[in-house]
């Protein structure tokens, strides 16, 4: 499009206030740029669209067309800026929200109740992903990732962090009794098949604070793990925001406590960065952050 919105502005307040100095007093510009941007915009559409006199300014045939249509503009843009002012104050509109499936299921979804009685006008999209997606080509929001972060294109906003802890059923430990640093290998040990570092365990041993252990049952996901060691069928190390209530009401119980070394995973909000965050976004992640700082840390 060759003509801009400012220019179409100073031509229609050139025609209302009838004259360049009282546009420009309007506009707060100055008189030499309004008379540059109105023969800049007749230069662009190679048409007069007013007639200046030493008296006044009359609007041309064509510059009559123009201003018709330059009007419809304008309001439309000032309908459009008005709509957004009124979404900043009320949060409204579609948000797409995506994370592992083990958050999603014990942290987030136990919180949409909560958020959608606060915030009615927000739609809610919930994805899951147990790998790292691409956010702009699944028209994703804001995604929610336990762990370091890489993507330096990203914003992060903190929410919180969760303590890793290696668990196990009463079950499992009656049949198989408690393991040291120095039995653990005879054990059932549950871990992931990838990435290969959920695989580190924060216990002490003569090697360091971060035993890596060798899994004799692998999943992808940790609620898999989670539901596989509930069923006594191993050990596992998992991050707290998943195990509260089980940890709670007995379930699975911590072992190698003594050997455990206190390690927590970052928890970040991750969207694109822009000027200004938009308020179903803001809205959503101040709900989690307040909800998380009172829940499982």
């Amino acid at each position: 499009m060759k003509t801009t919105l400012d220019e179409l502005q100073v031509f229609a307040a050139v025609v209302d206030t009838g004259s360049i100095t009282a546009a420009a007093e309007r506009l707060g510009q100055t008189v030499s740029g309004v008379s540059r941007g109105l023969s800049r915009l007749e230069e662009k559409l190679a048409t007069t669209l007013l007639r200046r006199t030493t008296r006044r300014l009359e609007l041309t045939e064509e510059g009559a067309v123009l201003l018709q249509r330059a009007r419809l503009i304008i309001d439309a843009v000032d309908e459009a800026e008005e709509a957004l002012a009124l979404r900043q104050q009320q949060p409204a509109g579609r948000l797409r929200v995506d994370t592992a499936a083990p958050f999603m299921l014990h942290v987030v979804v136990p919180l949409v109740a909560g958020f959608r009685a606060r915030h009615p006008q927000v739609e809610l999209e919930l994805h899951t992903s147990d790998l790292i997606t691409d956010l702009l080509e699944h028209r994703t929001d804001v995604a929610l990732r336990i762990g370091s972060l890489r993507d330096s294109t990203l914003h992060a906003r903190p929410l919180g962090t969760s303590r890793l802890r290696v668990l196990a059923s009463p079950a499992y430990l009656a049949r198989a009794g408690r393991p040291t640093i120095r039995t653990l290998a005879r054990h059932s040990l549950l871990g992931f098949n990838q990435p290969e570092s959920l695989n580190h365990w924060p216990l002490r041993h003569d090697g360091g604070e971060r035993l890596h252990i060798r899994p004799s049952l692998l999943a992808s996901s940790g609620e898999t793990l989670r539901q596989l060691a509930l069923a006594g069928e191993g050990l596992a190390c998992l991050s707290d925001f998943m195990t509260a209530g089980d940890r709670a009401c007995g379930a699975l119980v911590p072992v190698l406590a003594r050997d455990t070394v206190e390690v927590r995973q970052p928890v970040n909000a991750v969207y694109y960065r822009n000027t200004a965050l938009a308020a179903r976004i803001r809205c959503f992640l101040d709900y989690l952050s307040s909800q998380i700082r009172d829940g499982w840390q």
